[in-house]
């Protein structure tokens, strides 16, 4: 079987670096994404494969997250069981600032720009102020802490109604491709090229940030934190650093998310986002930005699949969507038991037997 080869002057000018190529291609999928709206370029859903569709776009959403995540986690040992509370920040400062007329909440009518910029400022430094109060912490510890962080915004969007909107949450948010396109299926497959073209751009920043010295130094940190200190590196500051990074791109994604979705509410970010994200980066390796994407995209598969064996299941609603626990929990263990580092992670990088 013959090899497939691009043109000798196309090779030359495609980047060979991994992180390039994620930035080519996140590029070139958002300039694809705005054709839909400089153009009269249409596009159809067929109604069985819109399913599919919005389950792509909230897994690139998703992915975001589980990068944040991974640069916390996979590189730096910061265990982070709160992550969804910097993922509601940023859905609630683009709520706050730009949504007209909300029915419940604050609601302020800013140009959306300008609040996604606010939503990853918000998150980055609500990042610095847990990360400041709980990074010293031992491993366990700071697990408790910043899940308790999450409980405790997720509370405080539920009982400060009058900022909020408490359970009703925070209409009218501005959907911007939505209101350029006005058309259902044109608009579903531009924002999914639009989200994957993101996460693809996220994908390159997290790859080059960790390819770098930089990148060593965090992992020199997760392997041994002594060693590191002793030869002269401010732990303290390189893992704040990588906190806040991973906020930020948490709010980045909530921001995102919002003027998607054109609606939030506290139902949107319980701790089920931080089980999902947590389980794809464990089911596909921790430290390597690929697996994590593959773990995500195994479980979120996953639970695409179950909503029609749900359809045929000899069983109610309720009981087959705890029967999916209990598949996705076995799953987990014989991954944890069998590929201690993941699928498609490296023991050795990770320092598990294998």
């Amino acid at each position: 079987m013959s090899r497939f080869t691009l043109p000798a002057a196309l090779e030359t000018r495609l980047p060979d670096d991994e992180a390039d190529r994620a930035a080519v291609l996140g590029v070139a999928l958002a300039a694809l994404s705005l054709l839909f709206v400089v153009t009269p370029l249409r596009a159809t859903v067929p109604g069985p494969l819109a399913v599919f569709v919005e389950v792509g776009i909230l897994f690139a959403v998703y992915g975001m997250l589980v990068l944040g995540l991974d640069l916390q986690y996979g590189h730096t040992g910061l265990v982070n069981f709160g992550h969804v509370v910097f993922f509601a920040v940023g859905a609630y400062t683009v709520g706050i600032l730009a949504a007209q007329g909300s029915f419940s909440g604050t609601s302020l009518g800013l140009p959306w720009p300008l609040a996604l910029v606010g939503a990853v400022v918000a998150a980055g430094a609500v990042g610095a102020l847990v990360g400041s109060t709980s990074i010293r912490l031992r491993d366990d510890f700071l697990a408790i802490a910043t899940l308790a962080a999450a409980e405790i915004f997720h509370s405080i969007t539920v009982n400060v109604s009058s900022v909020f909107g408490g359970s009703t949450g925070i209409l009218s948010i501005p959907q911007p491709l939505d209101q350029a396109i006005g058309e259902y299926g044109t608009t579903m497959v531009a924002t999914l090229l639009l989200f994957a073209g993101l996460t693809a751009l996220a994908f390159a920043g997290v790859s080059r940030l960790t390819a770098a010295p930089y990148g060593r130094v965090l992992r020199a940190i997760r392997a041994d934190e002594l060693v590191t200190r002793s030869v002269g590196k401010p732990v303290f500051t390189y893992k704040m650093q990588a906190f806040v990074y991973g906020a930020a791109l948490a709010g980045f994604a909530g921001g995102v998310f919002a003027l998607y979705n054109g609606a939030i509410s506290p139902e949107f970010f319980t701790i089920q986002v931080t089980v999902t994200v947590w389980i794809g980066m464990l089911l596909g390796g921790a430290a390597n930005h690929r697996a994590v994407l593959g773990g995500l995209a195994i479980i979120m598969g996953l639970r695409l699949v179950s909503r029609f064996a749900n359809q045929a299941a000899p069983v109610s609603a309720a009981d087959f969507a705890a029967l999916r626990l209990v598949a996705v929990g076995l799953i987990l263990i014989l991954v944890i038991r069998y590929r201690p580092a993941g699928i498609w992670g490296d023991p050795k990088e990770l320092g598990v037997d294998s």
